[in-house]
């Protein structure tokens, strides 16, 4: 028996087993979530199914459910807050935000117009094209940015007049378990449904005969999974996958000046962020300046358990990630790169390491060429910004990147030759609801947010009446 239930058609339900989620702070068991079986998820697709006629029905009450959702976020915005940080490892402050943020997402949608857009209308006809909805949406979601990113989904699959199944990461479960429960009250039954377990349930949901939409956030091996399974039953699918996005700094950078936000938009959410830089060009003449001062800013910050005082950066979310990150850097420094901070797990239980800065290497090394998604950063020197630019744009991610530079002009027009969904000039992970968000190649397809991410839950739809 678990304190969190599943959400199936407006009711709360147990699950026949559990599975313990860890406390990525301890490296302990914290909690307990439901395990849902076949059964389980076949009755939420139902569910989801029968409220589908009565819930695309009623726009207004559409936008009425989403405000109150909204509100429900922030007026317990601190209490999911600190289940995020139980399962998830962030410090409760930065947990808290993301269910604020969360309510400014809803609030967002709900307000979104949803367009008629008329193409004729003369003596012939009146025709316009209209969007619709396309059924049950099967949402799968990552242990980063748990709510948020659910959210993404959900406010505007709603909107549009969907029905919604959930499948959390099961390394954090709990806060979407408790979205499901908060929302049973401003929902109607079945409209959204809320199931937890591993892998195997992300099979069976992708493989249902049910959805017509999946909306999956996750690695790219996982997100070619979801399109070939979405693939024999010409599902619709929005994936929004891995990213390695580069971060190229131009000669009249102020390194004094930009290496707080570098350091920022590397290492929020302790490097898990599919969207943080993950790997710096810098010229030559400003490498050794750009190393030490974000070597200092590592070693400035405070690591710890996200629940005390002071924390800055938490943990890695979970074991396979720490191992990875941790294999990552041993063996950038066995091929020659230096540790200018960190460089290593930190002593104790829980799955901590430290902010790590590396120099002296060069493309090539593993955690240049893959995503790491942690908390380790390498830095590479270039001699042609032409150069630069190849080496930014050479790999199959194409998520996000960033140029820097005093001249504000020429480091736009740098960006706009990144081969990326989204260039900043001057910045990093600056999102927002109204803006796209989506990659190139294998960082995804489609996009979210924005009246794009909208249209990515409808089908057009002509609606044609003859005048003649």
């Amino acid at each position: 028996m678990t304190d969190f239930t599943m959400t199936i058609d407006g009711t709360g339900v147990d699950a026949p087993g559990t599975f313990g989620v860890i406390n990525p702070a301890t490296g302990a068991v914290a909690e307990r979530a439901p395990d849902a079986s076949h059964e389980q998820l076949d009755q939420a697709m139902a569910a989801a199914q029968a409220a589908f006629a009565g819930w695309r029905g009623d726009e207004q009450a559409r936008r009425k459910a989403l405000l109150a959702a909204a509100d429900l976020m922030f007026a317990r915005s601190e209490e999911i807050g600190r289940i995020l940080t139980l399962e998830q490892g962030r410090p409760l402050a930065e947990a808290t935000m993301e269910v604020v943020g969360a309510g400014v997402w809803l609030k967002y949608f709900a307000e979104l117009e949803l367009p008629r857009e008329v193409i004729q209308d003369d003596d012939r006809a009146f025709v316009e094209v209209v969007r619709r909805p396309m059924g049950v949406v099967a949402a799968i979601t990552p242990w980063n940015y748990p709510l948020l990113l659910a959210i993404w989904k959900l406010a505007p699959a709603l909107l549009a007049g969907n029905t919604v199944v959930l499948k959390p990461s099961p390394y954090t479960p709990l806060s979407s378990l408790k979205l499901g429960e908060i929302l049973r009250d401003v929902l109607p039954p079945g409209v959204f449904n809320v199931v937890t377990g591993g892998n195997e349930l992300g099979a069976w949901m992708t493989a249902h005969d049910v959805p017509r939409k999946i909306s999956f956030t996750g690695s790219v091996a996982t997100g070619k999974r979801v399109a070939a399974a979405a693939a024999s039953d010409l599902k619709r699918v929005t994936l929004e996958l891995g990213g390695n996005d580069p971060a190229i700094l131009l000669d009249d950078a102020d390194p004094a000046a930009v290496a707080d936000k570098l350091f920022g938009a590397a290492f929020q959410n302790n490097g898990q962020v599919c969207s943080a830089i993950k790997r710096v060009y810098v010229p030559e003449s400003l490498y050794g300046d750009v190393v030490d001062a974000l070597a200092a800013k590592a070693r400035s910050v405070k690591v710890g358990n996200g629940l005390d005082e002071g924390v800055q950066y938490g943990p890695i979310n979970n074991e396979p990630q720490y191992e990875r990150v941790s294999e990552l850097v041993a063996e950038a420094l066995a091929q020659g790169a230096r540790a200018a901070a960190g460089g290593k797990p930190i002593d104790g239980p829980g799955y901590f390491f430290e902010p790590t800065i590396l120099a002296d290497l060069a493309d090539g090394v593993r955690i240049v060429d893959e995503e790491q998604f942690g908390p380790a950063l390498p830095i590479m020197k270039y001699a042609d910004l032409d150069e630069a630019v190849a080496r930014a744009n050479g790999t199959h991610f194409g998520l996000s990147g960033s140029v820097w530079g005093a001249d504000a002009e020429r480091a736009a027009e740098v960006a706009g030759r990144l081969e990326c969904g989204t260039a900043w000039v001057n910045t990093h992970l600056a999102l927002a609801p109204h803006q796209p968000f989506g990659g190139f190649k294998w960082s995804g397809v489609g996009v979210e947010n924005g009246p794009w991410g909208l249209y990515g839950f409808t089908e057009l739809q002509v609606l044609h009446r003859s005048r003649r």
